[in-house]
């Protein structure tokens, strides 16, 4: 992988990955941006919500689980002195869909942690990763 950021002026620059899509980067105003784009730790919580939820939801629907609406939120505490790192995470996971299995998702959740999601991997080393489920069985 590789990746690079381009300044386009005050706190701004434009990312991106492997030369795919662009992303724009800024900071609030009170660290000399205009707020017009992420702030690059908001992209490593977005990425490590993305990292987990790919790989529940390729799980779940391994075992054909009828998912029909999906989501992970994070709650993410930092600490109070630079570099500010993650200190504790909370990983919201909401399932909605027909019968689903409660013991499915769960495994499919510590798969994720335990095996898979190198994102969870990584920022174990600074945070307190924890999680939360709820499963919401759709109506017919």
């Amino acid at each position: 992988m590789r990746s690079k950021v381009v300044w386009k002026g005050n706190m701004a620059f434009t990312g991106t990955a492997d030369g795919t899509y662009l992303i724009p980067l800024d900071a609030k105003p009170q660290a000399g941006g205009h707020d017009l784009g992420f702030q690059p730790l908001q992209l490593l919580a977005i990425g490590l919500a993305g990292c987990t939820a790919m790989d529940v939801i390729s799980i779940l629907v391994k075992k054909r689980q009828a998912v029909t609406a999906f989501e992970v939120s994070a709650e993410i505490e930092r600490a109070d002195e630079h570099p500010k790192v993650f200190t504790k995470i909370l990983l919201h996971y909401k399932v909605t869909g027909k019968n689903i299995d409660e013991g499915a998702v769960a495994r499919s959740v510590e798969l994720s942690e335990t095996k898979y999601c190198g994102a969870q991997a990584m920022l174990q080393k600074t945070a307190e990763i924890t999680h939360r489920i709820t499963v919401i069985q759709a109506e017919d």
